[in-house]
């Protein structure tokens, strides 16, 4: 499997003959070929100029980037993209049709909420006292089947995030990392900071793997498109939040890797230092390259996310019924 490089340091990226080149401070070389990486991360000031672009679109390498406190800025794709105006015309058609729409948002909502109690026994199963925060999941999982639109969808998904952040509680042994309130813009507890952090490199790496697919990134169904983001990638990403982000949470909290000197306070929110952000980057790589057992095959996490968006596609073509990725545990 190809690797993600990541990057932290400042410095600038070049193409040097078939091969990239990163120059770091005191000028120190470092070349990184090309064969083996599928994704650059740009955490660090990071100059790169056109030719380095041409090399990484020949290539078929992305690029993304992220700002000073860790948030996505945006991504350079290869020009090859798989975007087929017969796939576009059947997410348009299932957007613009009402039941259509609900259907999909149902399922990713349903996938959501079903992954959150399965992290939820999981726990139970060690001593958590988390009964009263699953029978709220599952009351929030009946009300999805009278749900008559995507916003009263969000409504009940809304109300089932806060039931299982509040259950972070009883899960995380460490009170530095207590949820009192979910806040995104700036965050404003550690909690919050690794919750916004772990999301949006979620988000955009579910935006690689769609550029892999014939689907547009632009339409989604529970997530109403507009001028300013994506939002097919957030559906998708409701169904592995709580199998990626927030069990790398619970390994990196419980097991003491990640503490109070990993983070700042800045401009009134509290963000991941360069020191916490490597750290939860590496478990990152490291858990989308776990692989799972699925119909008697080993598939990594991150190729998951590919068959999910297969399985989309066939909805949107008529072929098979849309089902989430439900966790086993």
């Amino acid at each position: 499997m190809k690797k993600r490089i990541f990057i932290f340091s400042p410095g600038e990226l070049k193409r040097r003959e078939n091969t990239i080149c990163f120059i770091g401070s005191g000028g120190i070389k470092k070349f990184i070929p090309v064969s083996n990486i599928s994704s650059l991360y740009i955490f660090g000031e990071v100059t790169f100029n056109k030719k380095l672009l041409e090399f990484l679109s020949s290539n078929e390498i992305t690029l993304h980037v992220y700002n000073y406190y860790g948030y996505y800025v945006g991504s350079f794709y290869p020009r090859t993209h798989y975007n087929s105006g017969y796939m576009t015309l059947r997410q348009c058609e299932h957007y613009l049709n009402s039941d259509k729409r609900l259907r999909i948002a149902r399922k990713f909502v349903e996938g959501s909420i079903m992954n959150m109690s399965k992290n939820l026994e999981y726990y139970s199963r060690r001593g958590a006292n988390v009964s009263s925060y699953l029978e709220e999941l599952n009351t929030c999982l009946s009300f999805l089947k009278n749900a008559r639109s995507t916003e009263e969808l969000m409504a009940v998904e809304g109300r089932a995030r806060r039931n299982y952040y509040s259950s972070f509680n009883a899960i995380l042994r460490n009170d530095y990392f207590r949820y009192e309130k979910r806040k995104k813009r700036p965050p404003k507890s550690p909690l919050d900071a690794l919750l916004s952090f772990g999301n949006s490199m979620l988000y955009t790496t579910i935006l690689a793997e769609i550029y892999k697919t014939h689907l547009d990134p632009r339409i989604g169904f529970l997530h109403t498109p507009n001028f300013r983001r994506f939002s097919l990638n957030l559906d998708v990403a409701e169904i592995f939040k709580p199998l990626i982000v927030d069990r790398i949470i619970f390994k990196l909290v419980n097991k003491r890797m990640i503490d109070s000197a990993c983070f700042d306070e800045e401009l009134g929110g509290i963000y991941l230092k360069e020191k916490g952000r490597k750290i939860f980057v590496q478990k990152y790589d490291e858990k989308l390259g776990q692989t799972i057992t699925l119909q008697r095959r080993k598939v990594s996490y991150q190729r998951l996310i590919r068959l999910e968006l297969y399985k989309l596609e066939k909805h949107l073509m008529g072929e098979k019924e849309y089902q989430p990725f439900i966790s086993r545990w």
